[in-house]
């Protein structure tokens, strides 16, 4: 990962008035905290948090933070917001962190392929569009990618399928469906109908008790701009 260098300036003015003068000259205010890091008030250049955002690892970007010119540190993006009508990025807040030290991020999880099942009459379904990674910030991966293309209808791709870069750990139980292929819900609906009118389907689903609970819900895809 390419860590690129910001430059901030401290600052003294809070509250709201203060805030709005500084975006008033082009910067915006931030803050930046750590472990053991008492929250520093800053002021940065918007332009380049938003480059940061548009990069290849976007929030997830090990930064080169350098205050006032000489105070250096290693930061990520927490938090960021933007103004509900003009869209202007208007508040940063950063985290200081250590290179030899693991992190907790989300990253962006793609299936790739086109599954054998979707032929068959079954409807992909993705259960999140995000992963929990737990890695040493140089080793975050920009996105992690599954092939779904071998997947009939019924199966399912894990996290124990995943092929992830080394010291890279995704924070799901091992046997955590991911993506699978499913029948039409008009399909599974029929299922459950026919067995509410056989007498002994019915009666050996009774004796099994209650299903046990599937996989998590989907997750909505996070935006990229944070409202």
């Amino acid at each position: 990962m390419t860590m690129p260098t910001l430059q901030a300036q401290s600052r003294t003015g809070l509250g709201k008035g203060a805030c709005r003068r500084l975006r008033n000259t082009g910067s915006i205010p931030a803050v930046t905290y750590g472990r053991g890091l008492p929250a520093t008030a800053i002021a940065v250049t918007p332009k380049e948090i938003v480059n940061i955002l548009k990069s290849e690892h976007g929030q997830n970007t090990v930064i080169k933070f350098v205050t006032d010119g000489k105070n250096e540190s290693t930061v990520m993006i927490k938090e960021y917001s933007y103004h509900p009508v003009t869209r202007r990025l208007e508040h940063v807040d950063f985290v200081q962190v250590q290179l030899d030290q693991v992190v907790d991020v989300e990253v962006p999880f793609f299936a790739v392929g086109k599954a054998i099942g979707l032929g068959q009459g079954g409807i992909l379904r993705q259960v999140y569009r995000m992963l929990p990674v737990r890695c040493l910030p140089g080793k975050i991966p920009a996105k992690i990618e599954v092939d779904i293309s071998h997947l009939a209808l019924g199966d399912h791709t894990s996290t124990k399928d995943l092929t992830l870069p080394e010291g890279v750990v995704v924070r799901y139980a091992p046997e955590q469906t991911l993506v699978a292929v499913v029948a039409p819900e008009k399909d599974r609906t029929e299922e459950k109908a026919a067995v509410a009118v056989d007498p002994k389907a019915a009666a050996a689903e009774a004796k099994a008790g209650p299903a046990k609970a599937g996989p998590a819900k989907a997750e909505p895809a996070k935006d990229a701009k944070k409202k």
